[in-house]
């Protein structure tokens, strides 16, 4: 399920440094995070959607991987990033 463009580019001109900065981790994890929010709303009507759930783990897991590397390289970027998203630790 991919996201509007519109969705798209209010993520990243509210989590980017200005409106082309896709490629920021903090942007990143903004857009994996909605798209996760999509899949699992989609998962709790189509319970059997085998492939959406695989999407959906391999989905969390690159946004793991993104808030692992943010969270070593700035923790403060991290803290704020997670408060703002309302990602648990």
């Amino acid at each position: 399920m991919a996201l509007s463009k519109q969705t798209t580019a209010e993520l990243v001109k509210k989590f980017g440094k200005d409106e082309k900065d896709t490629g920021s981790a903090e942007v990143q994890i903004a857009l994996l995070t909605q798209r996760i929010k999509d899949l699992t709303e989609h998962l709790r009507k189509n319970h059997g959607d085998a492939g959406a759930r695989r999407s959906l783990l391999i989905l969390v897991g690159k946004r793991r991987g993104l808030l692992d590397y943010l969270a070593k390289t700035d923790a403060e970027r991290y803290a704020n990033l997670i408060a703002a998203l309302g990602i648990r630790k």
